[in-house]
């Protein structure tokens, strides 16, 4: 699939009647006129789909959603995760839900990722299949914070220097699962025992539309295969700098009824700090994925 650029300036209407609103100059959309919570006609999917390969996360607001018509949404994008591991805060009646929140019940968090901030990052890297979309569901959100940024990994590859693109062509780099101990600054080569781990390429090609996306992230990549120690953790480090600056990041402002998905193949993501002592309440849903290549 050939997917061209979209016009960053302006919004349009879909062949079948949603209207799609850029929401930044590199990455983002907002897509009205659609009521997620009903069944959808193909037409009016392969609409969304359409403006999501193209804008890379889309914003449905003022959705009104139970868990059963989330789900059903996100089945449309394929096959879900449906992990019934109570660690991961996932719904025992909607295995395929996953809770974001600092809310506490009987002393006891409900959800996952309650607090802070969080890095870039690529959801599950550090598996050999990482999820191909990741979709947020807000209903409860802090007056101030908690915001979502959203990171365009194709114009980070594409803008990098033409050394650095030499310097990584045909690298893979490892990815751990290990939040409490990864150094921030440029990865760790420490792989502690039973810590989820996978190795990916650090450029990665993506399925449908053909492009090359920058797949390293700040909060899992720990280093780069077959380098030295200290040239992977220089390298990582001008990689990171690179793909996180600000004019290839768009900041999303929750606002309860936000839907928002997002291709996990191409974009990396952050969130900013809030205040803990206000409510933060959102559903997760992710999509399974394929080996990245």
């Amino acid at each position: 699939m050939n997917v061209t650029a979209p016009d960053w300036k302006r919004e349009y209407q879909t062949p079948h009647g949603l209207t799609v609103h850029p929401a930044s100059p590199v990455v983002g959309a907002r897509i009205t006129g659609v009521d997620l919570a009903r069944p959808l006609s193909d037409g009016v999917f392969k609409d969304i789909l359409d403006a999501w390969f193209q804008y890379l996360v889309v914003v449905f607001p003022g959705q009104t959603l139970d868990e059963d018509q989330m789900v059903a949404f996100a089945e449309r994008f394929g096959p879900l995760n449906k992990s019934a591991n109570p660690r991961t805060h996932h719904n025992k009646k909607n295995p395929a839900i996953m809770l974001i929140s600092n809310i506490r019940e009987d002393g006891k968090l409900i959800g996952a990722h309650p607090d802070g901030e969080m890095h870039f990052h690529t959801d599950q890297c550090h598996q050999e299949k990482p999820c191909s979309a990741t979709m947020l569901y807000g209903m409860e959100i802090p007056s101030r914070g908690g915001d979502t940024c959203f990171a365009n990994a194709y114009y980070a590859y594409e803008t990098l220097p033409e050394a650095l693109r030499r310097r990584i062509d045909g690298r893979r780099a490892m990815n751990v699962y290990d939040y409490n101990h990864a150094d921030t600054r440029g990865g760790t080569f420490d792989i502690r025992e039973g810590v989820p781990h996978a190795s990916h390429p650090v450029v990665r090609t993506h399925p449908v539309t053909g492009r090359k996306a920058l797949y390293v992230n700040r909060l899992m990549t720990g280093f780069i295969e077959g380098m030295p120690r200290d040239e992977s953790e220089e390298l990582l480090h001008q990689l990171f700098i690179h793909q996180e600056r600000p004019e290839y990041v768009y900041a999303h402002k929750w606002t309860p009824g936000d839907l928002v998905i997002w291709d996990n193949r191409c974009l990396l993501h952050a969130r900013t700090d809030f205040d803990a002592s206000e409510r933060r309440l959102l559903r997760r849903v992710t999509v399974l994925g394929e080996k990245p290549v």
